[in-house]
């Protein structure tokens, strides 16, 4: 085993929303330390292709908001050390400018897709005395404009990440992120939606926002997950940790 800190040996891992953006990274960081990593995924096709690409990697393609599928999905699993609630959307828009449906939908797949995954997790949790890591955001701790909804959900992550850490203080472990904007397909599908005539404006205002000037970038979400799963961070529990470049300092 490697003397170097940080490190995963004999841990498996399950990272929902694996196989793209900050999900993918953190499937390649864990992998890198030695974890056994379970790419959850809604795109079977991409999930599969990149554990491909992992040593010990294998895929699931799971739609988190359906309790069947979650459940299906634990069946064939004996062991899980590490639980990464990551797979999330995002919806722009103000309370006036929000439909029913939509509000419902980021619900469903930000907030009920993660009670479910944790949920299904908890046994093999437990027996482990495994480590929970959520995919919170800057909009669940300050408002964000025109992100009701988006706000909405990720406020909701922040309260049951820390409800958890009560519930088991020392049956496992449960801690959020919290990351600024970060360079990722989830803004480029933003830019495309919402601003496809000023993509370049756009995008510089998204580096602006963080105080350093630069979006984030998924590798440094995806160590910050790796040391909140590692034993160095075992007096770390019920922790809300920005990484944002400076933005809710301001």
């Amino acid at each position: 085993m490697s003397s170097q800190p940080f490190r995963l040996d004999g841990k498996i891992a399950l990272v929902t929303g694996g196989a793209s953006g900050i999900g993918e990274q953190i499937t390649r960081v864990f992998t890198s330390a030695g974890a056994s990593v379970i790419i959850c995924d809604v795109n079977r096709e991409r999930a599969e292709t990149l554990a491909a690409s992992l040593p010990g990697a294998r895929a699931i393609a799971c739609d988190i908001t359906n309790e069947e599928a979650v459940a299906t999905a634990f069946l064939p699993l004996d062991k899980l050390d590490i639980l990464v609630n990551n797979a999330g959307i995002g919806l722009v828009g103000n309370v006036a400018e929000t439909e029913l449906a939509d509000f419902q939908r980021i619900f469903r797949v930000n907030v009920e897709g993660l009670f479910l995954m944790t949920k299904h997790a908890l046994p093999l949790l437990l027996a482990s005395h495994g480590s929970i890591v959520n995919l919170g955001s800057v909009a669940g701790l300050v408002g964000v404009k025109r992100r009701f909804g988006y706000c909405a959900t990720k406020g909701a992550v922040v309260a049951m990440t820390r409800q958890l850490a009560v519930d088991y203080p020392q049956e496992l472990r449960a801690n959020c992120i919290c990351p600024g904007t970060v360079d990722t397909p989830f803004v480029e599908g933003y830019l495309e939606k919402y601003h496809s005539h000023e993509k370049d404006k756009v995008r510089a205002e998204l580096n602006q926002r963080q105080p350093v000037g630069r979006l984030g970038k998924p590798d440094e979400i995806a160590h910050l997950a790796l040391y909140l799963s590692s034993d160095q961070a075992a007096f770390v529990n019920g922790a809300v940790i920005t990484i944002d470049g400076g933005w809710t300092a301001a």
